[in-house]
């Protein structure tokens, strides 16, 4: 079946369902037989081009179309109208209209596109040609799926599902007095959103810190306690920053930019290939000798032609793209969590200015996040080591860091200690030689920027020793980060680092109690707990410890993939009773809603981990409780940190009902039986198998002697699968057994260490009662004995 009827082109089927309208003329195309292996097929074989062709898609060509369709009662190829095309559809045909400055429409759906430039057909059924056209559409549509899917717009009405939806829950019918932001300079799109959000007043570091970033366009140094909305003092001042680069160049304050920003998107159309040819007009400026279609008196309808031999200037057209929109707004951070956090937030309050942002951080593919910067995004939230890995590859939209306007380092204090953070001090040392720009301003935040450390006599007593105060700390941190001017210094810490609503206690124990503890903890206290460790090993161990108790704990260390990581953050915020088994990545920053408990597994190493893990808790001035379990190895870490953060009283001890013990010791030991054998049961059916495995390969024969355990034999397979099912069964009946059988489960002492449980008064009274009387008793028995003799 032919293509063409005479020296007209005639539409697929296909296309025409789809309401795609294509006029044009096939011209012959000579080729040399001798191309052919058979010289006779050159009479069969045609090969044509489809030139001075045009597609129609405007509304208003559509109506007339249909009138003269009524008039006439002939048969029209049919055409798009605007009640036919989707919703989105149409909205893609008006961008692309506003971009060609309203001379013509052209279509830049993938049908459209697959006519572009010079068609080469070789005659076939229809069938072949559309069944082409849907692979390609499907492929296309796929990709920009994906696309979209890795960076939302920020105006966007859907939410992305993350921890902090609970904290950024915007409600648009919330009515809020927001005359305490008004002598801050908040610019006004923000403040809208931050009325939607409910913040009616700011922090006392936004208020501290907002009227000197954005008036005075000052550097910020801030240190305040955690929770205390650090994140919000330096997102306003870069949204600020943004908006008002954007009235200096002329572009609307709710823009993403210039024309040229469109061509980075894949679903829009070159702006090159709108040439003088697309109004009708030759280059000259005469009428186009070419066909044009019946309702060519339709304005919206235009015609493309092939242009050979064209030369473009692609890459004036990048180099003025990227002066257009530049990168001007850095925020880095020391996990990937933390990243993705202060992305949530930044995006919340910039709902209504248009800045989009973008966030680059390992453990998700480098490739989805090279087409996250095509975007051309105003703000990057990045870890130092996935942004140094795309410097280095020369992205476009990361080349020139000169125009950086503004450059934030959360947790300051940790990212530039010495011996970590490798490609931070790499990036610090490009933005301050090559890429350096006086005009950026630099906001380092922590809520441990000023703790300092008490030097131990014996370090102070060495030659060339000085003694490291507040403010030879804070000039170390300037000269590293690059900051040339003096900043706003705010320091709101207190003087023991943590916060007032914090609860800290402790329990002296040996290292092998530790496990009774944390389990009589989470039993008695349930709630939304986090449990930290030094080690990803002791996180892995305790998982599979609660996992046999059913206390469904959910881990977090680095060794996770970063999805499944990002994942049980989520379940940990959405359960309100919940066990998040976590190393010091989590540690930092993360906002995680009304976390009630955090019990230190392992005493952390440094004052500043401690001070960062009991903040996830008694965040924004609600309660919260710190418990250390300490063993003989954690006592020195302990001293330490109690004497760097100059506590003026004891920690309490956790009070705890020792009548519970023995029934926690047995299900805890049997768990560890249980855990015990299915570890090492499948540790050695890993090695063994990968040995089994090598020595096939190896065409070998494999002595039983390197097999962990030996070859068993089913005989002692069947006994310690029998012998693991009756401790299993054995456990599953102590966990139906209450452990608390007269005790009520409460909520967790006050600060003082004194026992206000009503319960547990009445209890122990009682059982003391209980024991004078009983000594009593004993007492006078032994007295009238003595008498009767």
């Amino acid at each position: 079946m032919k293509l063409k009827r005479g020296n007209k082109f005639k539409i697929p089927s296909k296309l025409k369902q789809k309401g795609i309208q294509v006029t044009g003329k096939w011209k012959p195309i000579e080729i040399d037989p001798n191309l052919f292996a058979d010289e006779q097929l050159g009479g069969l074989v045609c090969f044509e081009e489809l030139t001075d062709y045009k597609l129609v898609t405007s509304s208003k060509a559509g109506e007339e179309a249909k009138k003269r369709k009524a008039d006439s009662q002939q048969e029209e190829a049919p055409v798009e109208t605007e009640s036919t095309v989707p919703k989105k559809k149409r909205k893609k045909e008006k961008n692309v209209g506003q971009e060609a400055h309203g001379h013509d429409e052209l279509k830049t759906d993938d049908q459209a596109t697959e006519w572009e430039g010079t068609v080469l057909s070789q005659v076939e059924s229809n069938a072949g040609v559309a069944t082409s056209l849907k692979r390609k559409q499907k492929k296309r549509k796929r990709k920009k799926k994906a696309c979209a899917a890795q960076d939302a717009p920020t105006t966007s009405s859907k939410k992305a599902k993350n921890w902090t939806a609970e904290v950024l829950s915007a409600s648009s019918d919330l009515q809020v007095d927001m005359s305490a932001w008004k002598e801050l300079f908040v610019p006004e799109p923000v403040l809208q959103a931050l009325g939607e959000l409910g913040f009616s007043a700011p922090t006392p570091i936004q208020a501290l810190a907002l009227p000197s970033a954005i008036r005075d366009s000052m550097d910020v140094l801030g240190a305040a306690e955690t929770g205390s909305g650090k994140t919000l003092a330096f997102a306003i001042p870069m949204i600020h920053s943004i908006l008002q680069w954007r009235v200096s160049k002329n572009l609307p304050s709710g823009s993403d930019g210039t024309l040229e920003e469109a061509a980075g998107r894949e679903d829009a159309v070159p702006s090159w290939e709108v040439t003088e040819e697309a109004e009708g007009l030759n280059p000259d400026g005469k009428k186009a000798s070419g066909p044009v279609a019946e309702d060519d008196e339709s304005p919206a309808t235009g015609c493309v032609k092939v242009l050979e031999d064209v030369e473009l200037d692609l890459d004036a057209k990048k180099h003025d793209a990227k002066e257009s929109n530049p990168l001007l707004g850095l925020v880095l951070t020391p996990t990937r969590e933390l990243a993705v956090q202060v992305k949530h937030h930044i995006d919340a309050v910039a709902k209504y200015t248009g800045v989009k942002t973008a966030l680059l951080v390992g453990g998700m593919a480098s490739q989805k996040q090279q087409r996250v910067l095509k975007r051309k995004p105003e703000i990057i939230v990045a870890t130092p080591g996935r942004l140094w890995e795309l410097v280095q590859e020369r992205h476009p939209h990361l080349s020139s860091l000169r125009q950086l306007r503004c450059l934030v380092i959360d947790e300051a204090d940790r990212m530039v200690e010495k011996g970590h953070f490798q490609e931070l001090s790499q990036l610090l040392e490009m933005l301050n030689d090559s890429q350096y720009n006086p005009r950026r301003q630099i906001f380092v935040f922590s809520a441990t920027l000023t703790l300092i450390h008490q030097t131990p006599v014996r370090v102070l007593q060495k030659k060339n020793t000085v003694k490291i105060d507040r403010t030879a700390k804070l000039e170390m941190l300037m000269q590293k980060v690059g900051i040339k001017s003096k900043p706003k210094v705010i320091d709101l810490t207190r003087k023991e680092a943590t916060v007032e609503t914090l609860t800290e206690t402790r329990i002296h124990c040996n290292a092998d109690e530790k496990d009774y503890y944390l389990y009589y903890f989470l039993l008695q206290y349930p709630g939304r707990t986090m449990v930290f460790a030094n080690s990803i090993d002791c996180i892995k161990r305790l998982t599979a410890l609660l996992t046999i108790l059913d206390c469904s704990p959910l881990p977090l260390h680095a060794n996770m993939h970063q999805k499944q990581r990002l994942k049980n953050l989520e379940r940990f915020a959405e359960r309100d009773h919940c066990v998040l088994l976590t190393t010091d990545v989590a540690a930092r920053g993360l906002d995680i809603p009304n976390v009630q408990h955090v019990i230190h597994y392992q005493v952390p190493r440094t004052s500043e981990v401690y001070v960062h893990r009991s903040g996830r808790t008694a965040r924004a001035a609600s309660d919260g409780l710190s418990l250390l379990l300490i063993g003989p190895s954690d006592v020195m870490n302990f001293k330490r940190i109690y004497k760097t953060l100059a506590k003026s009283e004891e920690l309490p001890f956790f009070p705890v009902e020792m009548k519970c013990m023995t029934a926690i010791k047995e299900r805890v030991n049997l768990a560890r039986q249980i855990e015990k054998v299915e570890y090492f049961s499948s540790r050695a059916k890993q090695h063994n198998s990968w040995l089994q495995q090598a020595a096939d390969a190896l065409e070998l024969d494999l002595d039983d002697e390197a097999l962990i355990g030996g070859r068993p034999s089913e005989q002692e397979e069947s006994q310690k699968q029998k012998m693991l099912k009756g401790m299993k069964k054995h456990l599953k009946h102590l966990l139906s057994q209450p452990v608390f059988k007269k005790l009520m489960k409460t909520k967790y002492p006050t600060q003082s260490g004194k026992l206000l449980l009503p319960d547990l008064l009445e209890t122990s009274s009682q059982s003391a009662l209980g024991a004078m009387s009983k000594a009593q008793r004993k007492k006078k028995k032994q007295q009238q004995q003595s008498m009767d003799i």
